[in-house]
């Protein structure tokens, strides 16, 4: 699959399979991410990947809008370390996910990190030291959901010049 055709064919997944996904196509999905732009090459972002089911479900269950994380393959928790542009750099690091585990053929959804009542807990569950901030939660899985949502046209959404 193109990058083109993967930008306008991506869509949030969150039903899965179970079926595991082989850890060098995670560590390339990771890869992807770390590569991502990051204001003044900071770089502030730590990935961890949690595949255990007990920890997979506590995760889900802490959340208000990820239920579905429990039945993954796998969850990658994007933390950054807390710097003026962690926010903005996590989400590129996200972004990319999102995208390389649709072009390994894989579903993936993000679900809010930051701000969420429940994000201190989750970076204490992993262990990720005082400092860091989650951005993401972003299950993976083989796509057991082909979501066809519409987005809206382009003609509605482009403005030349001006709004």
């Amino acid at each position: 699959m193109d990058a083109i055709e993967v930008l306008k064919t991506r869509r949030c997944v969150r039903a899965y399979t179970g079926d595991a996904v082989p850890r060098e196509t995670v560590e390339d999905i990771i890869d992807c991410a770390h590569l991502a732009a990051s204001a003044r090459n900071d770089q502030p972002w730590e990935f961890v990947i949690v595949t255990d089911r007990e920890i997979l479900t506590k995760i889900a269950d802490l959340t208000t809008s990820g239920k579905f994380i429990a039945n993954a393959s796998l969850c990658v928790i994007v933390l950054c370390k807390d710097s003026q542009y962690f926010l903005e750099d996590g989400c590129n690091a996200s972004q990319n996910i999102l995208l390389a585990a649709h072009a390994h053929g894989l579903g993936a959804c993000w679900v809010a990190g930051d701000k969420k009542p429940y994000a201190d807990s989750v970076r204490k569950m992993i262990g990720a030291p005082d400092g860091y901030k989650l951005v993401s939660l972003i299950p993976i899985g083989h796509p057991a959901e082909s979501p066809k949502k519409e987005k809206r046209p382009l003609a509605e959404v482009l403005h030349w010049g001006k709004f």
